[in-house]
């Protein structure tokens, strides 16, 4: 395989890998099992101190057996409050910034967004899930697919698992997993607080963008607490880095949260909550606007025995709803969906898209011991119900995006061995899934394994800390309702029809991955700390599903000839085998004086069609390195740094090239209640567009140089 890296790429590339690579041949030994036993501990005291601990070391949420993101087997990465905080984030591109191997696409709406992992997006192929509930909304058009709403304010930690290795987390995610949990009244609360406030406010000069964020939180008792935040934005439309502004990139969005945890015992807790969002942006050369209200409510409980060890169950129920409502500002003209007739769609009317999501998911995880070895065993099911309406006054915009209900359901057992220096890790999971709807029905189910393998063979000396392991896992994506039903004809500009496809397969992800894991405390000195982890990946995707064209010439086509129409239908097909390859790498040096981090990803993908012709893949995100220095000074009260990162234009994409930014942070805590933060984003002003915006009708480049300032006054008692 071909990654195509130019020089500057590869010689970016060589240089960190081999500097973290001398700097592991050269690390002192640690005692690896007080590490692991002083764990929790160390984490517990470095959330009070604010240091000791890397982000590697945080026990992620996606972890099902309480993994911190170095020990997990697997391409695991996680973000913090603190780094979401340093990083003034108004979208999830920011949130996700560094992230190796995961893209955020978002089109002038910019509150909306779409993930991309290794590749894949869209249609489930990423799980998107926000406090349990997962986030299926999609609507078809040009630009991205699959939508989510949330503010980055109200996220308290985001974890991300690359791959079709979280078969634990529901059916679909071929592409991996990313699991947002917003903020908790106990990470508010201080010790001996009953009560506690905030007020933020954050200016950015790019579009002339406010920010206002409300927080408060009440502890009524040791087993009872609540927690509220408030977050409105009011942004003008962006300039690029030429200089000119990008049309339709302003919005205004409300968003808004409530949490409360019960704890009716020691060893159980139950956590409810409601996230909220109402946004309103303009498309179409302001010919639409848009109006979008999201609500999604969850509740999670939790249960574990005296020791953890027989009982460790969760059960999590979510009904996530999301209305967004198109209007026409002017009089427009378009086809019926129906007839083909012209017809003029006049100022008020609406397109309607709604969807409903219920989702149920209970899981148990049993810890024993069998003579020499010692037992994680992870059982459970799950169910998510999706159902669309989509409605129209007049024309057919709802054509893109047809009716119907799909259920996924699917079960799993996963048992993760230890053993001295070996971990093994065996999983098996059950899909199943059935849509319908005016167009059709269709079905299905598939059982797809995973196992893993990993060795720590240095028990002592200087390499002691490394793991490598291989892992093989098969992923099972079930087609959607639009990739299914969608049928009429489309509704403006030239007219040809839609084609439903009730003989869509499944998508099937087959992956190998090879890695390894690093950590050492006492690097250079003995406050600092270095984590690492790499991975090789080769993810073949059968049967993948993509838009084809079919000729009305062509009489076994089943493409009909439509009067008036141009002689072409579309249709959802499994036209071909997607086939991705990739290197990943991210590490962060921390010490009392500051951090360092580096992050890469190299990623290439192409289809091989039935026929046997070869077409880049579109959806393949850039290749990036990204660098992050930061210093601490004044008793960690001020932090000052920088990040470069360097992003590949992916190939055989021509609507991209290869650019560079530069941004710069500082955060001061003027007072234990007082925190102001400053950033400039494309410090350079470069002009650059997201490769993943290459479906969008014309270009669409992203913020010019961007300064940001902000501040949080907290209070209590």
């Amino acid at each position: 395989m071909k990654f195509r890296l130019g020089a500057m790429r590869a010689t970016a590339l060589m240089a960190g890998v081999a500097a973290i690579s001398i700097g592991v041949v050269s690390a002192s030994a640690q005692e690896a099992g007080n590490q692991a036993q002083n764990q929790e501990t160390t984490e517990q005291a470095a959330q009070e101190s604010g240091d000791g601990v890397t982000l590697l070391d945080k026990i992620t949420v996606v972890s099902r057996t309480d993994e911190s993101a170095i020990d997990a087997m697997a391409s695991v990465s996680h973000v913090d409050a603190e780094s979401i905080q340093r990083r003034m984030a108004t979208t999830q591109q920011g949130v996700l910034f560094g992230v190796p191997g995961v893209a955020a696409q978002s089109d002038a709406n910019r509150t909306a967004s779409s993930i991309n992992i290794r590749g894949l997006q869209d249609f489930g192929r990423v799980a998107v899930i926000v406090d349990g509930a997962r986030q299926n909304f999609q609507r078809s058009g040009h630009g991205t697919q699959s939508m989510f709403w949330l503010d980055p304010e109200l996220v308290k930690q985001v974890d991300v698992i690359r791959g079709p290795v979280a078969n634990t987390y529901g059916s679909g995610a071929i592409g991996g997993v990313v699991f947002y949990e917003t903020k908790d009244a106990e990470d508010f609360l201080r010790d001996g607080e009953t009560w506690a406030g905030s007020v933020s406010g954050i200016y950015e000069t790019n579009g002339h963008g406010w920010t206002t964020s409300a927080t408060g939180a009440y502890r009524f008792n040791d087993a009872f607490d609540v927690l509220g935040n408030i977050v409105y934005r009011d942004y003008g439309s962006y300039k690029d880095g030429g200089g000119d502004t990008v049309p339709g990139t302003g919005f205004d969005v409300l968003n808004g949260m409530l949490k409360t945890t019960i704890r009716p015992t020691e060893n159980s807790e139950l956590k409810l909550g409601w996230v909220g969002a109402n946004d309103s942006w303009t498309e179409g050369a302001n010919a639409y606007d848009m109006d979008v209200k999201q609500n999604t409510f969850t509740g999670r409980y939790n249960v574990t025995d005296d020791e953890n060890s027989w009982l460790d169950l969760h059960i999590n129920a979510a009904y996530n709803k999301t209305d967004l409502g198109q209007t026409y500002l002017k009089d427009v003209n378009q086809f019926d969906s129906t007839t083909g007739a012209p017809i003029v769609v006049p100022a008020g009317s609406q397109t309607t898209y709604d969807l409903g999501t219920y989702s149920f998911d209970i899981w148990n995880t049993s810890r024993f011991d069998t003579g020499f070895a010692s037992h994680e065993l992870t059982y459970g099911g799950d169910w998510v119900s999706d159902d669309v309406v989509t409605a129209n006054a007049g024309g057919g915009m709802d054509v893109y995006t047809p009716s119907g209900k799909r259920r996924v359901s699917g079960a799993y057992i996963q048992d993760k061995l230890t053993y001295e220096w070996l971990e093994v890790i065996g999983a098996l999971r059950y899909d199943s899934y059935k849509l319908d709807g005016n167009s059709g029905a269709a079905s299905g189910d598939r059982l797809s394994p995973r196992i893993t393998v990993g060795v720590s063979p240095f028990q002592e000396g200087t390499l002691q800390g490394l793991q490598v392991y291989g892992t093989y896992a098969e992923g099972y994506r079930s087609p959607t309702i639009t990739e299914t039903l969608i049928s009429g004809l489309h509704p403006s500009g030239v007219k040809f029809p839609f084609l439903p496809n009730p003989n869509l397969k499944p998508e099937t992800a087959k992956t190998w991955e090879f890695g390894i894991n690093y950590k050492q405390d006492g690097f250079i000195q003995p406050d600092d700390a270095l984590r690492l982890k790499a991975a090789y990946f080769n993810n073949d995707v059968a049967d993948y599903i993509g838009g084809a064209t079919l000729s009305a010439y062509d009489p076994t086509s089943g493409c009909p000839r439509v009067t008036g129409a141009i002689p072409i239908c579309y249709q959802y097909q499994n036209f071909a085998n997607a086939k991705i390859r990739g290197f990943e790498l991210e590490g962060v040096y921390d010490a009392a004086w500051g951090f360092l981090g580096l992050s890469a990803s190299i990623i290439d993908g192409y289809t091989v069609s039935y026929k046997g012709e070869q077409e880049d893949l579109a959806t393949i995100p850039s290749s990036q390195v990204t660098g992050q220095l930061g210093f601490r000074f004044l008793e960690d009260r001020l932090v000052l740094g920088g990040e470069v990162q360097y992003n590949g234009a992916p190939k055989g994409n021509n609507y991209a090239s290869d650019y560079t930014l530069v941004n710069a942070f500082a955060t001061y805590k003027a007072t234990n209640d007082l925190n102001v933060n400053f950033r400039v984003d494309n410090i350079f002003d470069v002009k650059y567009t997201n490769p993943l915006n290459a479906s969008t009708t014309s270009a669409l480049y992203e913020p010019g140089v961007t300064f940001k300032l902000g501040a949080t006054m907290r209070f209590g008692g």
